[in-house]
């Protein structure tokens, strides 16, 4: 399947500066000052009007666009126009040169300005091939190509890389609406609730040490599961975050926002990690079973970290301290908590998680020096990573003063997007478990009511609080029954 993420490898490198390549020519602006609408510092773009921005993103008979800025530039538009109204500028753009080459003395070189435009498209149907599932960005781009074929009837090479490049956008889109039909299918984990103030399995009932008794085993397949379910993240998907909170600040819906579907599969996975977590440790009957589960969960949750896999980790450390098993305290007694110690302090909240964030810089230094697929792998806390670019997103305007696009806002943003997108990029190195990936995908969890009620079984209540709770729980169950 066409992967979004090998294509954005080559747009951006690791600096995602936005930096004038040689001789790909400058548009609208010199090295260290403005010309018309664009404005640039040291030969980098940090703001125009939307406008110019449009101009700047399409070639002419003697300029070629930065991909650095085709890939930034097309993924911040989507904030201000939806793809296809851009797409209608661009052709637009397109059919003025157009008609200026054929009315001047350049006529003979409106074949390569041809070639250029359908680059440019190429690259755009690549990098976001989800823009065209829309029928109004897929009539635009018909019309563009409709357009520049006109001057190729002699040997049809423009023609051909149309063809070739629609081919590869059709298979694009099937492929990935084929893998969303496919996880819409998947059912998510069974919610048990266990029967009525009885919620204790059976001792035959399978647990995960049942399953699987080696931490690092289950870090790996954790790890597997991560890395397949963040890898149908796209860029637009986490473009698109901006937008829907701006509308949940401005109280409003938008109804063109295109569904994110895997955005919200992997947030689901993160929830139903944690309620795994705590559902395995309060369905256990005996304490001293119960002190070997979580005791076996700090485990994982430190072989997560040493892999690299943050976004687990957070999530076996947030089911642990969710309320049914926090407040075990006889059976937390009986823990070694040292090794559980370390892992709070990773995941800190305090300075904004700076503990968790040198962790995370010095997996990425690892990961950009690896020599195996191993130390590549870096799976950062997802919620963390949506929150900061909501944030850069939020600290800094869209627009400057002059009513300039503040592009330099974008390069930020498009940098953390890619490196991102490069974490997804890895190929997992570890030996797939179906069975163990099985148990995590789709073994029974229990509901928030049902944890606290196998944890008073567990534990009685201690304080008023406790019994009040305990008490409504039982009489709520009682008249249910």
């Amino acid at each position: 399947m066409p992967q979004t993420s090998a294509v954005f490898s080559g747009f951006l490198g690791p600096s995602c500066s936005g930096q004038v390549q040689p001789g790909m020519g400058e548009r609208g602006g010199g090295a260290s000052g403005g010309s018309g609408d664009l404005i640039f510092q040291d030969g980098r773009l940090i703001s125009g009007s939307l406008e110019a921005l449009m101009e700047h993103l399409v070639p002419t008979v003697d300029y070629y666009p930065d991909r650095t800025y085709i890939f930034t530039f097309l993924l911040s538009s989507r904030v201000f126009m939806p793809p296809h109204d851009l797409l209608a500028r661009v052709g637009q753009i397109c059919l003025e040169q157009r008609q200026q080459l054929e009315a001047g003395p350049e006529k003979a070189k409106l074949k390569s300005f041809s070639a250029k435009i359908v680059q440019l498209l190429k690259e755009w149907t690549e990098a976001f091939p989800y823009d065209f599932q829309d029928e109004k960005a897929m009539a635009e781009l018909k019309a563009i190509t409709h357009r520049v074929t006109q001057c190729d009837e002699e040997n049809g090479t423009v023609k051909k890389a149309i063809a070739q490049m629609t081919q590869s956008l059709l298979l694009s889109l099937a492929a990935r609406n084929q893998l969303q039909e496919l996880r819409e299918k998947l059912r998510p984990p069974a919610v048990d609730k266990g029967p009525v103030l009885k919620t204790k399995p059976p001792a035959t009932q399978k647990d995960i040490l049942g399953v699987c008794c080696d931490p690092l085993v289950l870090a790996q397949q954790l790890t597997h599961i991560e890395l397949d379910r963040v890898s149908s993240i796209h860029p637009e998907d986490l473009m698109q975050i901006i937008s829907h909170m701006d509308s949940l600040d401005n109280r409003r819906c938008r109804g063109d926002l295109t569904k994110t579907y895997s955005l919200e599969a992997y947030d689901n996975w993160f929830n139903c990690l944690s309620m795994l977590v705590a559902t395995e440790v309060c369905r256990v009957v005996k304490k001293k079973h119960r002190t070997r589960m979580l005791e076996f969960f700090i485990d994982v949750a430190r072989e997560c970290f040493n892999i690299g896999n943050f976004n687990s980790m957070m999530a076996i450390i947030s089911g642990m301290n969710l309320s049914p098993v926090a407040r075990l305290k006889k059976t937390w007694s009986k823990v070694k908590t040292a090794k559980f110690d370390v892992l709070e302090h990773h995941m800190d909240p305090s300075s904004n998680f700076c503990n968790y964030r040198t962790a995370l810089q010095g997996a990425t230094q690892r990961s950009q020096m690896a020599n195996s697929s191993r130390e590549k792998i870096v799976i950062p806390v997802f919620n963390l990573f949506v929150k900061d670019i909501y944030f850069l997103h939020k600290i800094h305007t869209n627009h400057l003063p002059n009513g300039h696009i503040n592009f330099k806002k974008f390069w930020e943003i498009s940098r953390q997007i890619h490196e991102f997108m490069t974490w997804t990029q890895v190929e997992c190195p570890f030996e797939k478990d179906k069975k163990i990936q099985s148990y995590l995908l789709t073994a029974p969890i229990y509901s928030e009511e049902a944890l606290f009620i196998a944890s008073f079984e567990s534990e009685g209540p201690e304080n008023h609080m406790e019994k009040d709770s305990w008490k409504n729980l039982r009489t709520t169950l009682l008249n249910r029954a």
